[in-house]
């Protein structure tokens, strides 16, 4: 680097994520976590909403996609994207859904199935 000239950054975003949530940092949910199912509401406009949440909108009306597919499509820490979802479902632009739960047999001779099972592989 020569004296006077300057190392440009790389530009990490115009907008800084506390300007993005209004200085907020925490959600007014505390249900969302990362495989947190978004569909959006078809029938509500997206005027008057801040040029993220409008891209989270579009992001969701295609199909349902989770709290961490959509921090890595805006590439906003998911801090950030729970305050903007949060905010979403408050004005009725989302709804959201729990991930699908993974199976859990709850007889035990199943359980014990697996196990004979994988003991005689050994």
């Amino acid at each position: 680097m020569t004296p006077g000239s300057r190392r440009r950054r790389p530009d990490r975003g115009l907008v800084r994520p506390y300007v993005v949530t209004e200085g907020r940092a925490c959600p007014t949910r505390n249900t969302l976590d990362l495989v947190t199912l978004l569909i959006a509401a078809d029938d509500l406009p997206l005027t008057g909403l801040n040029p993220e949440k409008r891209r989270l909108m579009e992001l969701c009306r295609p199909g349902a996609l989770s709290v961490a597919e959509v921090a890595g499509h805006l590439s906003l820490p998911v801090s950030v994207v729970k305050v903007l979802i949060a905010d979403l479902m408050d004005s009725g632009h989302i709804v959201t859904r729990a991930a699908i739960p993974s199976a859990q047999p709850s007889d035990a001779r199943i359980l014990q199935e697996v196990l004979d099972g994988l003991r005689s592989l050994l």
